[in-house]
């Protein structure tokens, strides 16, 4: 049954591997489960509830794009959207609460569902040139192994050169580099579940080390959730036209659209599901993000993105819908285990070798870029720099937008750029310099 729905063998993978696969994504973004909440916290919105809707979005976007799309691509909030609707848009104004802001993020959602509905999304992927794509694949790996280092300890912040090594002597970068030691041995040995029992094993060794207890327990019984936190569909319009929320509703958009566009691209393009210049299935894709958008507002969180770290699931071999299934139940089965997995979840030295080490293979897509040609180069290389130092994806891909028809146009090649690209550039410069991500 599970063969013929995801199409195990036509994708040369099967379900053990699926399953590995699907448990080292969860493992590798579980994390949203605790920090999602606190985040969202900080904007007054109750704990328990971020929680649950955290999960309801996850469950909802990763489910329909495991059963719709067959993808290897999970959907949950996006770490840097809740941080701009809690600091940005609900801290930096007196007037607006979060219960508005939930609203604004639904209207945004409805919108992001009627072009997912309509054919230009994926005239935008198809429009997107090749060693944009390239670098945008490249751009997340380096970012997400930048994440690694950070949150290991690995890499600090340097008051001079604004980044700097760690201390080598704390516990948990000695516990990290145990457990990226034992990974990379296990990666070199050509096991497929390298990733995985390099996790397993490093969690073992914080147990018995000390590092990693279960004070509160395992288990829990899950909170209630709420709906429709803004009031009704009717009153997030309403919302939106009386407080003047255009520029909100536009920047949850763009960088939603952009964010898990480029996600979905470089994932793919890792897993080998790209077919030629297109993605196939790209609209039940997106919808997949839409409508957990959607729904994720209506029971109280902030925008969802494809999540980069599906890369690591499709490391350890993830290649359909099998591999999403698998994360969104552990999602639900996470609802009754709280106290667990933010034990595990908070302790960085076990999922930061997994995206250090993924990190350097999604890097392996500089080597498709025509480097000896300066109008193809230049945009990509923006592309990679700029994703890990402004920490953010959707900037990446605005740098590698604006600056490709710039550099044809320059060399009299400004036909050969596709119209869409025009239109999209000017959208993300006003964006940068108006409403900032």
């Amino acid at each position: 049954m599970l063969e013929k729905l995801f199409r195990l063998r036509q994708n040369h993978t099967n379900v053990k591997t699926e399953l590995l696969a699907g448990l080292t994504t969860f493992l590798t973004m579980a994390y949203v489960i605790v920090v999602n909440p606190v985040i969202l916290s900080d904007a007054g919105v109750p704990f328990e509830h971020v929680f649950m809707a955290t999960i309801i979005a996850t469950v909802i976007g990763t489910l329909w794009m495991a059963l719709f799309a067959n993808y290897p691509i999970a959907i949950a909030p996006g770490m840097g959207l809740n941080a701009y609707f809690a600091y940005s848009v609900v801290g930096a104004n007196d007037q607006i609460s979060y219960e508005i802001a939930f609203g604004a993020v639904f209207v945004s959602g409805i919108l992001f569902i009627l072009l997912s509905l309509t054919p230009f999304r994926e005239k935008l992927i198809e429009a997107i040139p090749d060693n944009l794509k390239y670098g945008i694949t490249a751009g997340i790996g380096l970012f997400i192994a930048f994440i690694g280092l950070r949150m290991s300890g690995l890499i600090v912040g340097d008051p001079e050169n604004l980044v700097g090594l760690g201390n080598l002597q704390s516990p948990q970068v000695i516990l990290t580099l145990i457990g990226l030691g034992i990974t990379i041995a296990l990666m070199a040995m050509n096991i497929n579940s390298a990733l995985f029992l390099g996790m397993l094993i490093t969690g073992i060794l914080a147990f018995f080390t000390g590092h990693l207890s279960f004070e509160e327990g395992f288990a829990s019984p899950p909170p209630n959730p709420e709906w429709f936190i803004f009031g009704s569909p009717i009153q997030a319009f309403i919302d939106v036209f009386q407080y003047g929320l255009y520029a909100v509703v536009f920047s949850f958009l763009l960088v939603t659209i952009f964010d898990t566009t480029g996600t979905m691209i470089g994932v793919a393009e890792q897993a080998g599901l790209m077919k030629g210049n297109k993605m196939p299935r790209v609209r039940q894709a997106l919808l997949a993000d839409s409508v957990a958008k959607t729904a994720g507002s209506i029971f109280g969180t902030s925008p969802t993105s494809a999540y980069v770290e599906s890369s690591s699931g499709v490391a350890v071999g993830g290649r359909t819908g099998l591999t999403t299934a698998t994360v969104a139940l552990l999602f639900v089965l996470s609802v009754f285990f709280s106290p667990a997995i933010s034990a595990v979840s908070g302790l960085p030295a076990i999922t930061s070798p997994v995206l250090i080490i993924v990190g350097s293979l999604m890097l392996g897509a500089v080597s498709n870029i025509k480097w000896d040609s300066f109008d193809e180069a230049f945009p990509a290389f923006l592309v990679i720099i700029t994703m890990p130092l402004t920490s953010s994806i959707a900037t990446g891909i605005a740098f590698g937008f604006i600056s490709h028809p710039l550099v044809k146009l320059a060399q009299g090649k400004g036909k050969t750029v596709h119209p869409l690209i025009y239109v999209f550039a000017v959208l993300f410069l006003l964006q940068l310099i108006y409403f900032p991500h």
